[in-house]
């Protein structure tokens, strides 16, 4: 038991640095967001996987149960509104094609989708 515990923690500080290098290589917010997100989450799930396994007790799995489920509710729930705050006030992706620009309403902020395949004529304008 003692050899899993520790290679669930080597795994997890491993994907742990990971995250870190992600968010020092990476070329713009919502892609260090992404890596630090993913990485780190996973990481700190096989940590303290590895910290209830190392006590071994009841106690401890079930706090290691509550805490893991804990960083898989929140993470990507503030991941996701960290993204959205950014795009709103301005900070866009890296990417060659922004399938959100002009689909936000500058003043309320609601998404209206419109069909790609829609002829532009009865596409629905947004308000300048």
């Amino acid at each position: 038991m003692t050899v899993l515990a520790g290679l669930l923690a080597l795994i997890g500080a491993l994907l742990m640095v990971i995250a870190g290098i992600g968010l020092l290589r990476m070329p713009d917010f919502y892609t260090r967001m992404q890596a630090a997100a993913k990485a780190g989450t996973l990481g700190i799930l096989l940590i303290v996987a590895a910290t209830g396994l190392l006590l071994g007790n009841l106690s401890a799995l079930l706090h290691a149960l509550l805490v893991s489920l804990f960083f898989l509710l929140t993470t990507p729930l503030a991941a996701h509104l960290l993204g959205r705050a950014a795009y709103l006030s301005g900070i866009r992706p890296l990417v060659h094609e922004d399938d959100l620009a002009g689909q936000y309403h500058p003043k309320t902020h609601e998404l209206r989708s419109v069909p790609h395949s829609a002829p532009p004529d009865r596409a629905e304008a947004l308000p300048e």
